[in-house]
């Protein structure tokens, strides 16, 4: 049997990443998840790659010696990589984060004064960072109202820009609907004075798009990355180094974080400088298998297989009677279908697909299914049986 530093070492020091997917059904093949598991924009089950990461570096703490703490660490840097490849950036423009919220308040401390335009019907993860800015005499939020489908047009942000805006903070993915944000679009119309934040939680890994027109990118890993809570990173372009002010910035984020001179140490000059302390090494093992495991199968095959399913269940729903809130164009949506059944309330639509063994996220008014690329095909007509069953019984 391998002994503990055979199970560990390789994961601490940072082992490769698994060999190339071939496609859905060589990444589905990594979970565990029961099929008619639908609510990934709520949190992903990870893989067994995740659950072998996060036990290996366990187990190497619990076994702990001189060398341990250090070799766990390096965990961070192949995790940091790893991101940063996929956010088209490299390891010095990303920090890991413990969730989205840390991300956001980070950026949002670090801009101190003017302007920032937020679409007021957002995740309130990006609100409350710039509610605390304004209330410390920082940043202040400017409310957008929300478009079709919960979106943010570029042509609401042009014309909602004066010239006290300094940033605008978006969702990449709006986590109702499912809407896709053009990123690229809004860079070109904020231009280059102004810093672009984007919440990429509900997208990540999952969508391809430009994330490299973002100033800052975050997103935590227990959504469509399936890395489990604790993980996420931020990525930072150099325009967001330049003009961000390290207002957060902790001690692991200094030059010199080794040196106890009782001195105050300048902040770091990548996106390292987002550090407040040391994080979990045994996340960021968990993080970069997960992110790994993206990187072997490809952004593309992953969005495609998603894109797939999510056709089949908006047909599933329409064919039932189902009201969608969700895009209807392809281009325009991510992972996420968002319904309601008129005349039936949410709970009782959602007690119809739990007794189908499905999972949605149920809110007071609708439901929202969101598969992810190891879902199978035949979760399409389970809903279908799931919302007719519900229909009949409230005729």
């Amino acid at each position: 049997m391998p002994g503990i530093d055979d199970l560990t070492d390789g994961l601490a020091a940072g082992a490769p990443a698994p060999a190339a997917a071939t496609g859905p059904a060589a990444y589905a093949a990594h979970f565990e998840a029961p099929d008619g598991y639908l609510d990934f924009a709520r949190y992903g089950p990870p893989s067994r790659d995740v659950l072998d990461a996060t036990a290996g570096a366990l187990t190497r703490s619990a076994h702990a010696d001189h060398t341990t703490v250090n070799a766990l660490m390096r965990a961070d840097l192949r995790a940091r990589e790893s991101a940063a490849r996929l956010a088209g950036t490299d390891a010095e423009h990303t920090v890991l984060i413990p969730n989205t919220t840390t991300g956001l308040f980070q950026a949002a401390f670090g801009i101190l004064e003017g302007e920032v335009l937020v679409p007021e019907g957002d995740f309130p993860a990006n609100h409350y960072p710039w509610r605390r800015t304004a209330a410390a005499g920082l940043a202040r939020p400017r409310w957008l109202p929300a478009g079709p489908a919960g979106a943010t047009t570029p042509e609401a942000v042009r014309e909602a820009l004066t010239g006290d805006v300094v940033a605008v903070a978006v969702s990449a993915v709006d986590f109702r609907t499912g809407h896709r944000a053009d990123l690229a679009a809004l860079r070109d119309v904020i231009g280059p004075d102004r810093l672009l934040v984007v919440d990429a939680i509900q997208g990540f890994g999952v969508v391809e798009m430009p994330w490299q027109a973002a100033d800052v990118v975050v997103a935590g890993g227990q959504k469509w990355l399936r890395a489990g809570w604790s993980t996420g990173f931020a990525a930072l372009s150099d325009r967001a180094l330049e003009r961000l002010a390290p207002t957060l910035t902790g001690w692991t984020g200094v030059e010199d974080v080794a040196l106890f001179d009782n001195a105050e140490h300048p902040p770091l000059a990548g996106a390292g400088r987002l550090s407040l302390t040391n994080l979990s090494p045994v996340s960021a093992a968990a993080f970069a298998a997960a992110l790994e495991l993206v990187e072997a199968t490809g952004v593309a095959v992953i969005e495609a297989a998603v894109a797939e399913r999510v056709g089949e269940l908006i047909e599933a729903v329409r064919a039932r009677g189902g009201e969608l809130l969700s895009p209807v164009e392809p281009a325009r949506r991510a992972g996420i279908v968002s319904f309601r059944l008129p005349g039936v309330p949410a709970a009782k639509a959602a007690e119809a697909l739990h007794a189908h063994g499905l999972t949605p996220t149920v809110r007071a008014d609708s439901l929202r299914l969101s598969p992810h690329a190891s879902t199978p095909a035949s979760v399409a007509g389970r809903v279908a049986e799931a919302l007719a069953s519900v229909s009949a019984s409230a005729g």
